[in-house]
Parts: structure tokens; sequence; C-alpha cells
């Protein structure tokens, strides 16, 4: 557990960073601190580790006042990622990773075997470890960073914007990659960000900062979207507030309806897409996209005879996500997968809706 009590800190030209924070990280959970450029959100971060000391007020992990650790030491006890990783260009992969064992008294052996480790549970392949940091994407050096952050299995890990410099698609791969790693880990992680979207994405609470270092609201992502403390946070968290609530509701009562399929190998003197649209399936009835209506294809559908077809649902997960694919698709029906991806039905936006709707009158 991290806990500030009336934390200030004050720089010499007399900009207040942040300002008289009282809050309490729970153990195990991810905590987002998010908020504009400026609002303090990375100096309260690395006011944990005494990256920053606080000009008043304390600071305190698992109930003991940080300022009572020696700051190496203390840095050593808790992981700390960064935006571009923060490797050491001229060491292996293999060999950043065990940086902190060995700085923690580790036999070189046995850092590099819990650094082999790591590079296994953050997604990577064992060469990778033969590899220096500039032989690696962008995505590889942040999982890097986040398993040398591990080594010493610390119960804190800190993470300050570890994902901005990548593209959207690796960011939300990293992203997924860091709620796996939770689940099975369970660590305290503070995370930094100025992207409301990662914030309720990853966040169990969400720390909003506004300008001056002041906490303008803590709460679950729920709560957060659904009940704004006021102006400043509701204008923070954008006018699509509601539609991103929708991350917090399952899709449970949504009768799924049927489409009609043809097989991408499927051999025959023409493939005709009728007067509606077709969904074409692979030979594992996984979806490849829609044949529009009316279209003729003489043999099996190639693939420039396909429309993309948008996002998919995967059954269980949240109500968002099945009216994204319903508006994404061209022919206006969400394809629904489970977890193996196969195709399972289509949905439509107005399905979302009407159980939108009546969720809504059930809790009047």
């Amino acid at each position: 557990m991290i806990e500030f009590q009336a934390v200030t800190k004050r720089f010499d030209d007399g900009t207040t960073a942040v300002d008289n924070l009282d809050m309490v990280v729970e153990a195990g959970t991810i905590t987002v601190f998010v908020g504009p450029s400026g609002c303090g959100k990375t100096t309260s971060l690395r006011m944990v580790n005494r990256m920053i000391e606080p000009t008043s007020g304390t600071v305190l992990v698992d109930g003991e006042d940080i300022r009572k650790s020696n700051p190496a030491l203390l840095r050593r006890r808790i992981g700390y990622v960064i935006q571009q990783a923060g490797l050491f260009p001229h060491r292996t992969v293999l060999d950043n990773v065990a940086t902190v064992p060995l700085l923690s008294g580790w036999t070189r052996r046995k850092a590099r075997a819990r650094a082999a480790e790591l590079l296994e549970i953050v997604g990577l392949d064992a060469a990778m470890g033969k590899r220096y940091p500039a032989q690696l994407s962008g995505g590889q050096q942040q999982r890097v960073g986040v398993a040398r952050a591990l080594a010493a299995d610390p119960p804190v890990l800190l993470m300050d914007e570890p994902f901005s410099a990548v593209d959207p698609v690796v960011r939300e791969g990293l992203q997924d990659e860091l709620l796996r790693l939770q689940a099975d880990l369970d660590k305290t992680i503070v995370f930094v960000t100025h992207d409301i979207d990662e914030a309720v994405r990853i966040g169990e609470k969400v720390a909003v900062f506004r300008k001056g270092g002041v906490l303008a609201q803590y709460a679950a992502p729920a709560e957060l979207l659904s009940n704004p403390a006021d102006d400043f946070v509701s204008s923070f968290v954008g006018k699509d507030r509601g539609y991103r609530g929708l991350s917090f509701l399952g899709a449970d009562g949504i009768q799924l309806g049927g489409v009609s399929t043809v097989g991408l190998h499927d051999s025959r003197p023409s493939t005709v897409g009728g007067p509606d649209w077709t969904l074409v399936l692979d030979d594992d009835r996984r979806p490849r996209g829609w044949l529009p209506p009316g279209v003729v294809v003489e043999g099996e559908p190639a693939e420039e005879d396909l429309r993309p077809g948008g996002s998919l649902y995967t059954e269980g997960t949240a109500l968002r996500g099945a009216l994204d694919a319903a508006l994404s698709s061209p022919s206006g029906l969400g394809v629904v997968v489970d977890g193996d991806g196969c195709y399972t039905g289509v949905v439509t936006a107005q399905q979302v809706i009407d159980l939108i709707e009546e969720r809504r009158k059930d809790a009047a």
C-alpha cells in the first residue's frame, strides 16, 4: 500500500507541482494518475521512490515512511518503468534485465536465469536475450523495460507514461500484457498517463489531477465516467464518456442473430452474395470479411472480393465492444466470436441500445 499524507511539492522558483495530496493506493491494484501536462502526476509518482523529495507531508510504503529508507536501497525495492524503456544501449537484453538483481547481490548466474525467465513472462522469445536494445522494436523495448523493473520481484511498480512512445496497435497490446501480468503477479502499480482512454482501460482506480497539482477526483473508472466530481473532470474525461462507460457493462441478455456465410475456400461455379451481405469464414470459421449484396464470385472468394469487416466482438466482454463491432461493420452487423475467434453470430447497434435502455429502466 502507498499512502500520501498532506504531500506538497514546491520547487525553488515558487511553482507548486503537488498541492496537499491525500490519497491511498491499495495494495495489489493498478492505480492510474491522469491529467493535463504540468498537473503534478509524474512528480507525485517520483516522490514514491525519492527521485523527488516532498517539500512537506509524508509518503508511506507498506506503512513505512520512505524518508527513513536509503534512496538507493529503496529504489531497488520499487520497480520503475519509463517512456522509451531507458535501456542500457551497450548491454544485451538479458544483461539489461539482470541489472537490478546483480546490484542486489545476486550471483551472475542466478540473475541471468531470472532475466531469461522474465523475458518469457513478458512475451519475448528467449533468443531476444542476446540482442541489443537498438535491434528491438519500440514495443519489444518496452517489454524489456517491464521485465527489468520486475527482475528483483518488487512489491511496488511505478510506470511513467511507459507506452506513450509506441503506435496505437502496439500500445493496446502492451496494455493487454500489463493486465495479464497483473492478474498473475498482483503488484501494487502506479501508472502515469495523459490518455484518459488508457486510464479507464487499465486502472482499477483513477486519480485525476488538475493544474497546480490538485487531486480533482479519485474513483473507480465506472464512477469517474458516470459521476464526474466537477466541470473540470467532466471536460477532461470527454463528452463521449457515456460511450466509454459501456466498457464497464456486460452484454448479457443480447440475443445473437445469424447471417449467410460462405467458406473462404468453398469451391463452386459461382458464389453469389444474394440480396444481403454474406460473411466469409476461413477453414476454422474465423471471419475474414464480407461479400456485398449481389456480388457474384467465380470459384473461391478471393481477398480482393472482400470488404473489411470492422472490429469483432468477443462473447462475454464489455458492451462497448458489441456496439463498436456493429458500428464499424460495413453491413451494420457486428460479428460476434468466441474466445478462439470463431464466428458465433451477429449483433446490431439497435440491440445494444435497446439493452442499455432496458437496464436504465431496471435501475430507475
